[in-house]
């Protein structure tokens, strides 16, 4: 189908963007063919079929750079044990389908939210990739997925035996990436340092798990295949590793010290802040949360971690993108507008760069900048429509009117929320 979208207030996703008014955009299939001066009704082509967005604002849709499929953020009162729960799922032709078909419905919530990509990162077997391929194929509604599949971790590592590989040598670990890559990955996913659940004592969240020859091994292997490797990381000794052994990017992070800066600029690394994960660990009521006080402790500091590492980064010209590590309770999958909203809240980056890094920023460090995230003609049409202006509020951003993904058109797109979770994150948020 070719549309005209008129009347609407364009936000185009660059660094400085301010509200464009006056002009259309056209889109041909997939594509924007143009953005032009609308005056009045003759402007538009005949062949266009019109819609009238009546003074509502039109940008880029979101990209979620850290999602994880298999779960929905739904509270929970203690841990699940993933690594039984992974094999009981997987143990069975029925079992493995309903996972796809859950993993699928969870993607189309990310769409529904505003996020027309994602970028997994930990996935059961390689549903992420065969969901990527449904959704490629018209065989389901979703957003574009740039997925990772499976992820190599060690033994006692962060999702080892559930979302992981276990590598016991630098031998096993290329040998796991090769066996990953086979089923055409867009990235290699690897799990460097524990997690704030895996520690514990106070003090030791990010415990470096897997050996550098590990790191370097792995990395050679992806990198050879023409692939790029992130890494779940969260303490400096981490991201050390991670950057000095060849990762693209930080997921997470921990604060940096003058030496991690200098290997972000030679490696030509970026970071990946995912503030919303961390959150109700460090944040909520030990009643609400049901953590422990060492994991709350261990929270408040991977929490901080992320947030110094985000703005050191950007202190230091260094990329910093945005993913909501999606599956971790309290952490849905239609909040990614939060993430924006915690960037500047916490990371005090104005309203304008944070809608940017979430769109066309987001797109160039997933190496998807010639394909969306800014609304220019040839890019693909990847848009969002809201009643108000997210570059005033970015709770604009929560209630989505209009859901546009390559080029085809969602009106009024809908998503189930969680009272609980709204109720709880609700008294995060910087409004205005």
């Amino acid at each position: 189908m070719k549309y005209a979208y008129v009347n609407g207030i364009i936000l185009d996703g660059s660094k400085e963007m301010e509200p464009m008014q006056g002009y259309m955009i056209l889109t041909d299939g997939e594509k924007i063919e143009a953005v032009k001066e609308h005056k009045e009704q003759g402007d538009i082509p005949a062949q266009y079929e019109i819609i009238d967005l009546e003074g509502r604002y039109i940008m880029p849709g979101l990209i979620n750079m850290h999602v994880h499929l298999p779960a929905n953020g739904k509270p929970k009162d203690k841990q699940d044990d993933n690594v039984k729960k992974v094999k009981l799922l997987t143990s069975n032709g029925f079992f493995r389908h309903m996972v796809r078909v859950i993993c699928e419905k969870y993607a189309k919530t990310q769409l529904m939210s505003g996020v027309t990509t994602i970028r997994t990162m930990g996935g059961v077997m390689s549903f992420d990739s065969m969901i990527r391929d449904r959704i490629n194929e018209g065989k389901a509604v979703g957003p574009r997925i740039l997925a990772s599949n499976m992820a190599v971790s060690v033994e006692g590592g962060h999702m080892a035996h559930s979302l992981a590989y276990v590598a016991n040598s630098p031998e096993e670990a290329r040998k796991y990436v090769e066996i990953i890559a086979k089923d055409k990955p867009d990235v290699i996913k690897l799990m460097i340092t524990g997690g704030v659940l895996d520690a514990k004592v106070k003090g030791e969240p990010g415990e470096l798990k897997m050996p550098p020859e590990y790191v370097r091994e792995a990395c050679d292997a992806a990198h050879g295949l023409g692939l790029k490797v992130a890494a779940h990381v969260e303490s400096p000794e981490g991201v050390r590793c991670a950057l000095e052994n060849g990762v693209d990017t930080i997921e997470h992070g921990a604060k940096p010290d003058d030496e991690i800066i200098r290997f972000f600029k030679e490696k030509g690394a970026c970071h990946i802040a995912t503030l919303s994960p961390a959150l109700p660990y460090a944040k909520f009521d030990r009643n609400i949360s049901h953590v422990s006080e060492t994991e709350k402790y261990n929270g408040e500091v991977v929490f901080e971690g992320i947030v110094e590492c985000a703005k050191s980064c950007l202190e230091n010209g260094i990329p910093v993108g945005l993913g909501t590590d999606t599956g971790c309770p309290y952490i849905t999958h239609y909040d990614m507008w939060r993430e924006l909203n915690y960037f500047h809240k916490f990371c005090g980056v104005s309203k304008a760069f944070a809608l940017h890094t979430a769109t066309k920023l987001n797109a160039e460090l997933a190496g998807l900048g010639d394909v969306t995230g800014s609304i220019e003609e040839g890019k693909c049409a990847d848009l969002v429509v809201t009643s108000k202006n997210p570059l005033e509020d970015l709770e604009a951003l929560r209630n989505i009117d209009m859901v546009v993904t390559r080029g085809k058109v969602i009106k009024n797109p809908q998503v189930k929320k969680m009272p609980q979770v709204e109720k709880e994150l609700d008294k995060f948020i910087e409004r205005t």
